[in-house]
């Protein structure tokens, strides 16, 4: 007598693997970056690290090309997040999100080129020179976003970033029979823009700086006037 054959039961489809932590050795990304500066600027602000400290940890972040380099940076800190009783903070920004989009190009061959006043600076910035000079003026620039990147190039040639006193101010650069200098700065607002400048010279020079007696917060102040708010 034959069995009756019963009808097989639909398998349930394999659910995807539960997220684990990211793979050490993967490249960072700029994301990641300003994941461990934003841990790090609370953690100042806190009292968990002096300034000291914060300025070495970040400069390592920064210079940071994976995941496993930047991990150790945070290790013996909590999870960032908003203290008790006090509201996340915003970003530090004018006006709405920029639009994603490519990086700004700046170049000057056997030339000049200049970028100032007020204007809205995107997350990247690209500047070149080769026997010219490029200008980079941030001091009533709008920034969009707390992390902007300026990628310099200069070769017979010079690039100057000037920035406001108040924000963080990052490099990491070479300069080949020329210079390249980055004035580190370290804001006492955790919330202020960073930049960050890398790049490198080849006979000429890559310079980034503050402008002396240019705050950021009396432009907010000014923008905020004009508008009537």
């Amino acid at each position: 007598m034959d069995l009756e054959k019963q009808p097989q039961q639909p398998v349930a489809p394999a659910g995807p693997a539960p997220a684990g932590p990211e793979p050490v050795g993967i490249r960072a990304s700029d994301a990641d970056r300003d994941r461990i500066a934003d841990i790090l600027r609370e953690a100042m602000a806190e009292g968990r690290l002096t300034a000291d400290e914060h300025a070495e940890r970040v400069d390592l972040v920064y210079r940071a090309k994976t995941v496993g380099e930047l991990e150790p940076l945070v290790r013996d800190l909590p999870a960032a997040g908003p203290a008790p009783g006090r509201q996340a903070a915003s970003p530090y920004t004018y006006g709405p999100e920029a639009p994603s989009g490519p990086a700004e190009n700046l170049v000057a061959v056997f030339s000049s080129s200049t970028r100032r006043g007020r204007w809205r600076v995107g997350g990247r910035t690209n500047a070149f020179a080769l026997f010219g000079s490029v200008e980079i003026d941030l001091t009533e620039a709008l920034f969009g976003q707390r992390l902007t990147v300026i990628n310099a190039t200069s070769i017979f040639g010079s690039v100057e970033v000037k920035v406001p006193e108040n924000i963080s101010l990052h490099g990491s650069g070479t300069g080949i029979f020329g210079n390249f200098e980055v004035d580190t700065l370290e804001s006492a607002d955790p919330e202020a823009p960073v930049v960050v400048v890398n790049g490198y010279s080849v006979f000429g020079n890559v310079e980034a700086k503050p402008k002396r007696g240019k705050l950021i917060a009396n432009l907010h102040q000014q923008l905020r006037k004009h508008l009537g708010r």
